[in-house]
């Protein structure tokens, strides 16, 4: 199964189709070096994109300064605080591209002047906002009611490639465990 294939369940939500046609007929091409942030935490987002080429991850940090992975974003997803930086609100995170990206990108100023002028753009924006709430709050109830095991072996039996996409510490930290932990977990798997 393709890594990308069902990761962010946002993807299957109706407004998909509308937001990747924006960001292709509308969107700016940009580049990301590995390591080079998307968003930076404490800064409002200037785009939201569509991924071209390339891995992405979101980052919170611990009061320490450690990192945690939130979120992950492949090839043919979307990237954005969102819908945070439609609202001009400051992130909560940072995000990183892990590979160099190529990013269709839309200027979150100018889809904030649209979304108070069209009634139509605004609900396209609910339902998105919808799709994604409903992706991290399956992923927070699974946090609670899952093992780590249990996540583990679900991640890996949906998306095999994933470690060929992303560092084992990565993936260690989006399942809320150790590195040393989910080592274990592949070996006995």
């Amino acid at each position: 199964m393709d890594a990308r294939n069902k990761f962010n369940t946002y993807m299957e939500s109706p407004p998909i189709s509308y937001w990747r046609d924006l960001c292709l007929q509308e969107g700016t091409l940009r580049h990301y070096d590995k390591g080079e942030n998307f968003v930076s935490v404490g800064t409002v987002g200037r785009y939201i994109g569509l991924i071209k080429t390339g891995t992405l991850k979101y980052v919170a940090f611990s009061e320490d300064g450690s990192e945690h992975v939130v979120g992950l974003e492949f090839a043919d997803e979307f990237v954005a605080d969102y819908p945070f930086s439609l609202r001009g609100q400051k992130a909560r995170i940072s995000i990183v591209a892990e590979t160099p990206c190529d990013i269709y990108c839309l200027s979150t100023a100018a889809l904030s002047e649209r979304l108070k002028n069209d009634p139509d753009f605004r609900e396209i924006v609910t339902i998105s906002t919808e799709a994604v709430f409903s992706t991290a709050y399956d992923r927070y109830i699974d946090l609670h009611t899952k093992t780590p095991k249990e996540r583990y072996n679900i991640l890996i039996s949906q998306h095999p490639e994933l470690f060929l996409l992303f560092p084992l510490k990565d993936i260690a930290s989006f399942l809320n465990i150790t590195p040393t932990h989910l080592s274990r977990l592949r070996k006995n798997r």
